[in-house]
C-alpha cells in the first residue's frame, strides 16, 4: 500500500492522511464493447464448433486419455474433438474468484472480474539498459528485475521477466524461484517445463512457506502461464503444466498468443474466435484434471506488420482484440488475462505510445491481469530497465484513478471558496494548507519543473531520470524480511537437488 502520511507542517494544520491502495485494485472504468452481444455469442458458438467439428491437436498422451474418458473423440493423429457439453461442464466448475496467497497476507491477490492486477514484461531472452546495452538475459538481470518489480507496489505479481541464460537449464528453476522468494514477497511464478521441475518447485515453495501438502493444495501459492501453439495445438509441456498445476490446486493463466494474419485469421473477430477456442480447450483440461482447479482465461492477440511479418503491439487491432476478449471473458464469467507491450526497439515515444494504447485497451476491456504492462520492448525480445520505470509511472497514475475522486462537503470546499476573495488565490486557504502535501499524485519520473529549472538540473529526459532511479533501487533493494532458518533450509534443499543432477525441461 502506498502511504504518504506527512509530518505536521510547522506553520499550518496537520495535513489529512492520504492512503492509496496500490495492491488490491479494482478497475474503475465501465467495460467497453467492440461487438454486439449477439456477435459475442456467435463467436462463442463458433469456438465451440471449432472444438467439436475441427478439433485441436493434443500431443500429451495423458491429456488424450483425460479427454477420451470425458467423452471427447480422440483420433489416431492426436486430434481431439471436444463436445460442447464437455466444455460447458468445465465452465461450470471453473472458479470465478481466485485468492492467491503471497509471501505476506497484505500482498495476497484476488483474481476475479473487476479486479486489476499488473505485471511487468515477461519471458524475454534479452535485457537492456542505457549503461550496459542490450544483452542476453543473465542471473544478474533476473535478480535486478525482480528487485525492481518488488520495489513498485503497483506490480502485484512476479512474472518470469527474463531468461537467466547463464544458469544451466537443469537448475534454472531453482535460481528463479529462490530469487523470487528471497527478493520479494509477492505472488511468485513457476515455469511449466515438465513434471520434474514443477514438482521440485512446488516442494521448495511449500517448505519455504511452512506448509503441509494439504495446506499447499488447498489454496493457490503460485501460478504459471500456459501458451497454446496456435493454431489449434496443445503441446506436451503446456498440457503437462495444465495437469500438474490443476492437480496441485495452483493457478494456470491460459494465454493463446495469436497474431492476426500469421497464426490466426487476419480479422479481429476471427483471431479472437480461434483464441477463445484454444483457451476453452486448455481450460477444459484443467477441470478434467481437477474440478474447481483455479484457472484464469486469457488471450494475447495483436496483428503483424504486413510489410515485414513482424509482430506489432499497441495498435488499433490490438486494442479491439482486447475489448473482444473482455466481452468473451464476461460471457463465460471468468477472471482473465490480457497484455500491453511494445514493438519499439528502445524506450522512446513509440514505445510509450504503443504500451499506453495497449494498456488502455486492457483497462477498457476489464482485464483482471495485465501482463507486459511495463518494460517490454521488441515485441517481447527484451525487457528495458528504464522502460519498466517509466511505465510504472503510468501504472501508478492508473492506480490513483482506482481510488476514485471524492465529493463530500470537505472536497466541495465551500469554506475555501468563501475564504478566498475575488481575484485572489487559494494557496493559503485552510483547505489547501491541510491537503497540499497529500492531495495530488507525486511522480517518480515525470518532471514538472519549468524549462529554466529543468535546464539547471541537467536537462535530463525521462529515460535518463529512469536510469538514475533503477540504479538507486538495485543499489539498495528493499528486500522483505525472511526467516533465516527457512532460507537456510531452502538453500540446503536446492544444494541436495543440484547434487542429484537437477531436473531438465521436458519437451
Amino acid at each position: 500500500m502506498s502511504r504518504r502520511n506527512r509530518a505536521r507542517n510547522a506553520s499550518g494544520p496537520r495535513p489529512s492522511a492520504r492512503v492509496t491502495n496500490y495492491r488490491q485494485l479494482k478497475n474503475p472504468f465501465p467495460p467497453m464493447d467492440v461487438f454486439s452481444a449477439d456477435r459475442i455469442e456467435a463467436m462463442h458458438e463458433a469456438a465451440l464448433s471449432v472444438l467439436e467439428d475441427l478439433g485441436v491437436k493434443v500431443l500429451l498422451p495423458e491429456a488424450l486419455e483425460m479427454f477420451r474418458a470425458a467423452g471427447a473423440t480422440v483420433r489416431d493423429d492426436d486430434m481431439v474433438h471436444i463436445g460442447r457439453e464437455i466444455v460447458a461442464e468445465a465452465l461450470a466448475t471453473a472458479p470465478t474468484r481466485i485468492e492467491g496467497r503471497a509471501g505476506s497476507r497484505e500482498r495476497d491477490i484476488m483474481l476475479e472480474l473487476g479486479s486489476l492486477v499488473f505485471q511487468p514484461g515477461a519471458g524475454a531472452p534479452h535485457a537492456t539498459d542505457e549503461i550496459r546495452g542490450r544483452r542476453p538475459g543473465s542471473a544478474r538481470d533476473f535478480r535486478e528485475l525482480v528487485q525492481l518489480t518488488h520495489h513498485f507496489d503497483v506490480f502485484q505479481m512476479m512474472p518470469p521477466l527474463v531468461e537467466p541464460q547463464d544458469v544451466a537449464t537443469n537448475i534454472r528453476h531453482y535460481y528463479t524461484l529462490e530469487t523470487q522468494l528471497t527478493e520479494s514477497d509477492k505472488f511468485p511464478f513457476i515455469f511449466s517445463r515438465g513434471t520434474p521441475q514443477v514438482a521440485e518447485s512446488f516442494e521448495l515453495l511449500r517448505d519455504f512457506r511452512g506448509l503441509s501438502d494439504a495446506e499447499f493444495q488447498a489454496e493457490p501459492y503460485c501460478y504459471t502461464i500456459i501458451n497454446t501453439n496456435s493454431p489449434r495445438t496443445l503441446d506436451i509441456p503446456m498440457a503437462q503444466g495444465l495437469i500438474d498445476f490443476a492437480s496441485a490446486g495452483q493457478v494456470s493463466i491460459i494465454t493463446p498468443f495469436t497474431l492476426m494474419g500469421a497464426m490466426a485469421p487476419i480479422t479481429v473477430a476471427g483471431a479472437i474466435t480461434l483464441s477463445h477456442a484454444e483457451a476453452l480447450a486448455a481450460l477444459t483440461l484443467t477441470q478434467l484434471a481437477k474440478p474447481a482447479a483455479p484457472v484464469c482465461y486469457g488471450t494475447f492477440t495483436s496483428n503483424v506488420d504486413m510489410k515485414s511479418g513482424a509482430p506489432a503491439f499497441g495498435t488499433p487491432a490490438h486494442f479491439q482484440a482486447s475489448l473482444a476478449a473482455g466481452q468473451l471473458a464476461r460471457f463465460i464469467g471468468l477472471p482473465w488475462r490480457s497484455a500491453a507491450g511494445s514493438a519499439a526497439n528502445l524506450n522512446d515515444v513509440q514505445a510509450a505510445n504503443e504500451n499506453q494504447f495497449g494498456l488502455w485497451g486492457c483497462l477498457m476491456a476489464g482485464a483482471t491481469v495485465v501482463i507486459h504492462s511495463a518494460g517490454w520492448l521488441e515485441g517481447g525480445l527484451s525487457v528495458s530497465y528504464e522502460k519498466l520505470v517509466t511505465d510504472a509511472e503510468v501504472l501508478n497514475m492508473v492506480a490513483e484513478l482506482c481510488a476514485g475522486a471524492q465529493a463530500g462537503e470537505a472536497e466541495i470546499g465551500l469554506d475555501a471558496i468563501a475564504e478566498t476573495q475575488p481575484g485572489g488565490h487559494f494557496f493559503a486557504a485552510a483547505q489547501t494548507m491541510a491537503r497540499y502535501q497529500t492531495e495530488f499524485y507525486e511522480p517518480i519520473v515525470h518532471d514538472y519543473a519549468n524549462f529554466g529549472t529543468w535546464t539547471e538540473r541537467g536537462a535530463k529526459d525521462a529515460s535518463t531520470r529512469a536510469r538514475d532511479i533503477w540504479q538507486g533501487i538495485v543499489a539498495n533493494p528493499n528486500r522483505p524480511a525472511i526467516d533465516p532458518d527457512r532460507h537456510a533450509a531452502l538453500k540446503e534443499s536446492i544444494a541436495k537437488m543440484t547434487a542429484k543432477g537437477g531436473a531438465y525441461p521436458e519437451s
